[in-house]
């Protein structure tokens, strides 16, 4: 039982990474559309887009923080 839970935890940890891994991607691609565009509204949504991808990076942060800690129990 004790091992089905640790595969668990494993799997999901590397789902996570993987997500994150995304993000960072995302993050690149957003900041270099940023840096190469001119008109205002395209400016605005990338701007929108990065934070919007920094608070999902925040929030899987937390969440592989809060799976180790129960990894950390069993």
């Amino acid at each position: 039982m004790k091992r089905k839970r640790v595969d668990r935890v494993k799997q999901t940890k590397e789902e996570l990474m993987k997500e994150i891994e995304a993000l960072n991607q995302s993050m690149e691609i957003a900041n270099s559309n940023f840096e190469n565009v001119s008109d205002p509204d395209l400016i605005d949504s990338y701007i929108y887009e990065m934070n919007a991808i920094s608070f999902r990076y925040k929030y899987l942060i937390r969440l592989m923080r809060s799976i180790e800690a129960q990894g950390n129990l069993l």
